[in-house]
């Protein structure tokens, strides 16, 4: 049975009020679907909760568009941490959502007109493409890259959803083969080092780095691939300082960018190709989950310095839940997209503000 990564399911955010967090994202980022929303406990995620298990509130939110979805998730047994000090630039973590957008230059012009935190201005990154970062309210940093236009839903925003993540780490030939091998990101798109003008305005990044950008050029398989689309990781090294952790006296959950979520088929499979790599699941909640709105089987794992990356092997999700209509992906060949007619059909859950 062979093991299908269908692209980058989720970009996990952490944040003290869930509802002030997930109008912003659905006004700047269009991120108004919701797949899910429930309030529960995450007993499975203690090792990373203070050995307690936390509540906490979440929504599961897409846009459409084309792209990858959010989680939003916010404790309800603790309050939120936030860092002591704002992240820097090869901090070890996850630094940046990365955004896609079809015009770059509309849509960081619409920003400016809202006052936006636009740190730097349009820059142009290694491989020549124009993008421009924007921070949230909560501290959070968003990549703003140039994307081809995405008509999934057949009306497309000035944004799509994420496509992908910079993430720091210690030691870039060391990870290599996790991103490249194991999660599906063959392609060097580039390889530099020095000082990088397009990441002098962030914090820390007026120094010496070593940047790798990691894509893919064959089409992903599965469910929802052809909503996901293209995505790329970015790999960060600092050169001239030792980076902290993203997380450093902190939970998983807490303010920030919690984790990297892929949607893949064959958990059984990956488990043993990971496991053979160094990288054995951490968190595996085997048989399924149920949220409620949606089910299916998720694990963990760490990469080299510690930053979580997720893996869901979805086994239902609402349709229209007011029909009680669930789609059972179980049940259907793996490798085969869903029709484009019936992911649209989760536009009629859209909130609408």
């Amino acid at each position: 049975m062979s093991i299908i990564i269908s692209g980058i399911q989720q970009l996990g955010i952490g944040v003290a009020d869930r509802d002030k967090a997930w109008e912003w994202y659905r006004k700047y980022f269009g991120m108004d679907i919701p797949v899910f929303q429930e309030a529960a406990d995450a007993p499975l995620m203690t090792q990373y909760t203070g050995n307690k298990v936390q509540g906490r509130d979440a929504v599961l939110a897409l846009n459409l568009t084309g792209g990858s979805g959010f989680e939003i998730w916010q404790y309800t047994s603790r309050k939120t941490a936030s860092p002591a000090e704002p992240l820097k630039i090869g901090d070890l973590g996850i630094l940046t959502g990365k955004i896609k957008s079809p015009d770059v230059k509309r849509t960081y012009a619409f920003y400016s007109d809202e006052g936006l935190d636009l740190p730097g201005g349009i820059m142009k990154d290694p491989a020549g493409m124009e993008h421009f970062f924007v921070r949230d309210p909560f501290g959070n940093i968003f990549d703003i890259v140039q994307t081809q236009r995405d008509d999934f839903y057949g009306k497309p925003g000035l944004t799509g959803g994420p496509c992908g993540a910079s993430v720091g780490v210690g030691d870039i030939d060391k990870v290599l083969p996790l991103y490249r091998e194991a999660l599906g990101f063959p392609v060097i798109a580039y390889d530099q080092t020095g000082c990088f003008k397009d990441l002098a305005a962030l914090p820390g990044g007026d120094g010496t780095f070593r940047r790798v950008l990691l894509t893919h050029t064959e089409p992903r398989k599965g469910a929802f691939a052809e909503m996901f689309g293209y995505s790329s990781i970015e790999l960060i090294q600092s050169l001239d300082r030792a980076p902290g952790k993203v997380f450093e006296g902190r939970y998983w959950g807490d303010a920030g960018f919690i984790h990297l979520c892929f949607d893949i088929y064959n958990m059984d499979g990956l488990g043993e190709k990971l496991n053979a790599m160094g990288y054995p699941f951490t968190v595996d909640s085997r048989n399924s989950f149920d949220m409620g709105e949606a089910a299916g089987r998720f694990t963990y794992i760490e990469d080299p310095d510690g930053t979580l990356i997720e893996f869901v092997e979805t086994h239902k999700i609402p349709i229209l839940k007011k029909w009680n209509w669930y789609l059972n992906l179980q049940k259907r060949d793996p490798e085969k997209a869903l029709p484009r007619w019936m992911l649209k059909m989760l536009g009629l859950g859209r909130v609408k503000d």
